[in-house]
C-alpha cells in the first residue's frame, strides 16, 4: 500500500473522531437539558395537579433511558417514591389479561371466534352470539359495573359471574364499541375455566415470573407488600386516603394489579420480542378490531390496547384508574419510545404528563441530525 492509500484511510478516521469529539459535548448537553426540562415539568405539573407521588419511566428499544420517582409514596409517613415503588395498575392491567387469552389462543385452548356459551354453559342465550374476540375488543355488548354495585361486598367469583349474566346486552354483539370492565372480568373467569387456575396465578407463572417482573402481582391489601404506595383522592381540595373496596373486587381481571416502573420496563422490552407471543398475535392485539359491518371501531381499540396516532406518531397505549391511583403507558412503536407515568391520586392526569414527556424525547431524538 502506498503512502497516499494509507492517508486516505487515516484521514477520514481522524475526521470522524474529531466530529465525534465535537458532537459529544453538544449531545450530552442536549440530553442533560432535556432531563432537566423533563424534571422541571413533572414537578410543576405535580404541584398544579396536587399529585402526592409519581413514577416516570422512559425507555427506548426496550432499554431504560430514565426511571425516576418524584414526590411521596406515602404522605403520612413521608416516604419518597422510588423506581421500586409499587402502584396499582387500574385498567393498564387489561393488556396482561389480553396477553393471557392470546397465549391460550396460540395453544388452541381458546378460539377467538368461539361463542361464550362454549365456556359458560349456563349463560343466557344471548351469550351464544358473543365471541371471545368481542370481549377482548369491547364490542360484545357488555357494559360496566351497575350504578348500585356494592364494591364493599366480598363477592365470590360465582356471584360476580351471575351478576354479569343477569345484565342484558346493551347492543347486538359486534355492532358498536363500548368500554366494558365487566367484559374483562369475564375473560378472567374464562381463563380460570380453561386452565383450572385463578387467572392471577396464570399471569404469575406465564408472564410475570418469566420476565422477571418481581413486584407485579394481584392486589392484596392484607399482604405485606414492600415499597407499596398509598392511593389518594381529593375531597373539596383536601387530600384523603383512597376509598376502600372488598378484597375480591381487588382481584378481577379488568385491572387489579400491583406493579412498578422497573417491572414495566421488562414488560416493554418483552413486547419487542416473541418471548410471550408470536409477532402475528401481537400485531392482532395492536390492530383496531373490526365491527360486523367491516369498519374498524372508531375508538381505535385492539385487544387490551388503544391504537392511535399523535402528531404523525403511531401510539399504542392504555390508561388506568383505581383506588386512588391513575396510570398510563404509551408506546410510540415506530419511534421505539415508551413513556410510563404512575401516580397515586384519583384526579391526576398522567396521560397529559406522558404526552408532554414523549414530545420532549421525540424532539430531542431529531436534534443530532440537525447538527452541522
Amino acid at each position: 500500500m502506498n503512502l497516499r492509500s494509507q492517508y486516505s484511510l487515516v484521514l477520514p478516521g481522524l475526521a470522524a473522531m474529531a466530529l465525534v469529539s465535537f458532537l459529544l459535548p453538544i449531545l450530552s448537553a442536549q440530553t442533560e437539558a432535556s432531563r432537566g426540562a423533563a424534571e422541571s415539568y413533572v414537578r410543576e405539573e405535580m404541584q398544579r395537579q396536587h399529585i402526592p407521588g409519581l413514577a416516570l419511566l422512559v425507555s427506548r428499544s426496550g432499554k431504560i433511558v430514565r426511571a425516576e420517582g418524584f414526590g411521596l409514596a406515602n404522605v403520612e409517613l413521608q416516604v419518597p417514591v422510588k423506581p421500586e415503588t409499587v402502584f396499582q395498575s387500574g385498567s393498564v392491567g387489561k393488556q396482561f389479561t389480553a396477553t393471557a387469552v392470546m397465549m391460550l389462543v396460540e395453544e388452541d385452548k381458546v378460539g377467538l371466534d368461539d361463542p361464550l356459551t362454549k365456556y359458560f354453559a349456563d349463560a343466557p342465550a344471548s351469550w351464544k352470539e358473543v365471541t371471545v374476540r368481542e370481549l377482548l375488543s369491547h364490542t360484545a355488548g357488555f357494559g360496566d359495573y351497575p350504578e348500585k354495585f356494592d364494591f364493599r361486598k366480598d363477592w365470590t367469583e360465582a356471584e360476580l359471574l351471575k351478576l354479569v349474566e343477569g345484565i342484558p346486552l346493551a347492543y347486538p354483539p359486534g355492532t358498536k364499541w363500548e368500554y366494558s370492565n365487566l367484559g374483562f372480568l369475564t375473560l378472567g373467569i374464562l381463563i380460570h375455566r380453561v386452565t383450572g387456575e385463578f387467572y392471577g396465578d396464570f399471569l404469575q407463572q406465564r408472564i410475570f415470573q418469566p420476565l422477571g417482573m418481581q413486584t407485579t402481582r394481584i392486589i392484596s391489601e392484607a399482604d405485606i407488600v414492600p415499597n407499596r404506595a398509598s392511593g389518594y383522592r381529593l375531597a373539596k381540595g383536601d387530600l384523603k386516603n383512597q376509598d376502600w373496596v372488598a378484597p375480591m373486587v381487588n382481584t378481577t381481571a379488568d385491572g387489579s394489579l400491583y406493579f412498578s416502573i422497573l417491572d414495566l420496563s421488562n414488560w416493554d422490552a418483552a413486547l419487542y420480542t416473541e418471548k410471550l407471543l408470536k409477532r402475528s398475535s401481537l400485531n392482532q392485539m395492536w390492530t383496531p378490531a373490526k365491527l360486523k359491518n367491516g369498519q374498524s371501531n372508531k375508538d381505535g381499540y385492539g385487544f387490551g390496547w388503544f391504537i392511535g396516532e399523535r402528531q404523525g406518531h403511531r401510539v399504542i397505549s392504555h390508561d388506568g384508574a383505581w383506588q386512588g391511583f391513575k396510570t398510563t403507558i404509551a408506546r410510540y412503536v415506530d419511534d421505539q419510545l415508551t413513556v410510563v407515568v404512575l401516580t397515586n391520586l384519583a384526579e391526576a392526569k398522567p396521560g397529559k404528563i406522558a404526552e408532554h414527556i414523549a414530545d420532549m424525547y421525540l424532539t430531542d431524538a431529531k436534534k443530532p441530525t440537525e447538527q452541522k
